[in-house]
């Protein structure tokens, strides 16, 4: 089933999420549809607090990033992380970001058609579970590293627009304040706040 996606402007988006466990009522059915609505948006990350719940949960295919690029753009450019993944991420917790910063043109589901270069770590080390809460301890870098750092802040009730500059933040205040009273045409089902 597609969910609506929560529009910026509603509190659940600066919420920091609570662990789960595998007990959590219907989670197989929450994370099948949350990929379900993450394809039918075009997104290559999703997480819960954008489908309206506060709990530490993400998923994201950055595989789709790569199969998209073009051939002149894979030569161009070294990707230490093709060909991608597409992974379910439960009770996340980064251990230590690493290497330098550096910049990517990040939009968000929540936040349509503003789109900034937003500077992040080049890798994560993240401690999380999987679907089938099998605990991991891995590191990501490249762009599955961004996605993964993006989603992240959606479960600890950040947003990639919090590492603008206040200027640039006054310069995009109208277009948010539209998002968030609804006045903007998406081509996915979105939630407004009232």
């Amino acid at each position: 089933m597609i969910l609506p996606i929560v529009a910026y402007g509603n509190p659940i988006l600066r919420k920091v999420g609570h662990d789960i466990d595998e007990n959590y009522p219907n989670l197989d059915k929450l994370i099948e549809d949350m990929w379900e609505t993450m394809y039918a948006s075009n997104g290559v990350g999703l997480a819960a607090p954008q489908v309206g719940r506060d709990i530490r949960l993400f998923v994201m295919d950055s595989a789709q990033i790569f199969s998209n690029m073009d051939e002149k753009d894979k030569e161009e450019e070294n990707y230490p992380d093709a060909p991608g993944i597409k992974q379910v991420f439960i009770n996340a917790h980064i251990i230590e970001e690493h290497g330098d910063d550096w910049a990517y043109n990040e939009g968000c589901l929540s936040i349509p058609k503003i789109r900034e270069d937003i500077y992040r770590a080049e890798e994560v080390t993240l401690e999380y579970l999987d679907q089938n809460f099998k605990k991991h301890t891995r590191t990501f870098n490249g762009v599955t590293a961004r996605i993964i750092l993006h989603e992240y802040d959606h479960i600890d009730g950040k947003l990639f627009i919090d590492y603008l500059s206040p200027l640039k933040r006054k310069l995009l205040k109208r277009k948010l304040d539209d998002i968030s009273k609804g006045n903007i045409k998406v081509d996915y089902k979105m939630s407004f706040s009232k």
